[in-house]
């Protein structure tokens, strides 16, 4: 459901099991609006209850083709049944803020495909701690200042101009013309989801923010080479 629904903050399901592993607590459900980690964004936290039982989900992952709900049930709250329906409910807040930093984190690269588009996308951290994205490609030291001042304005333009996020799922061949750049690794038996600015698209499984006006602000902080690569780090306020 985060895939369809990525907005929505609560909805309701039913247990399909609950599992104990290494001293945690699983609860598996038929489906689920909590994010799991990847895509370099981190996992939703939030509830997942019903009239007499609250399971507090302090982590989500997705292993072997399972969302994992790991956490703990709160106070005197008994364990939950296969069958039983209960209620999801994601921390807002944590949300909002991964979601924005997702959102900038495609932004940046909208930004650096006008200024150097021979830069070939390899990797996004788009965690609150240190957010960047990285690129095979040169980087030119002398005007590395400039560059950075260029794509932060550009950026900033777009975040004004409150351009709409959409997400739609399309077919291997729309994907090769819609984006830029199209890992290899990504199936080919199925449809792939995709976000997009206006006519920037990257392929990507993660939420966003509803316009880019939702970010705010946007900042580069450093663009330096880094292990081989070019490293844009970001920040949002």
């Amino acid at each position: 459901m985060y895939l369809e629904n990525m907005h929505d903050l609560e909805a309701d399901a039913y247990v399909e099991h609950v599992d104990q592993q290494e001293g945690r607590t699983i609860v598996y459900l038929d489906q689920t609006i909590l994010y799991p980690q990847g895509g370099g964004q981190p996992y939703d936290t939030g509830v997942i209850q019903n009239e007499d039982t609250k399971f507090i989900v302090e982590e989500v992952r997705f292993i072997d083709g399972e969302v994992l709900h790991i956490g703990h049930f709160e106070g005197s709250s008994r364990s939950l049944m296969q069958g039983e329906d209960v209620h999801i409910v994601v921390d807002a807040e944590r949300r909002k803020l991964n979601a924005r930093l997702h959102s900038a984190g495609h932004l940046v690269d909208m930004a650096v495909s006008q200024f150097s588009p021979e830069w070939v996308p390899a990797k996004g951290y788009h965690f609150p701690d240190s957010p960047y994205v990285e690129y095979e490609g040169q980087l030119d030291a002398q005007n590395q200042d400039e560059l950075a001042s260029r794509i932060e304005k550009l950026a900033n333009g777009y975040i004004k101009q409150d351009l709409q996020v959409s997400c739609r799922f399309v077919e291997r061949d729309e994907l090769e013309r819609l984006c830029r750049h199209v890992p290899a690794n990504l199936p080919t038996n199925k449809p792939i989801r995709v976000v997009q600015f206006k006519n920037f698209a990257v392929p990507c499984g993660g939420t966003h923010v509803k316009r880019l006006g939702d970010i705010n602000v946007l900042s580069i902080t450093k663009l330096k080479m880094k292990g081989g690569n070019v490293r844009v780090g970001y920040n949002i306020t």
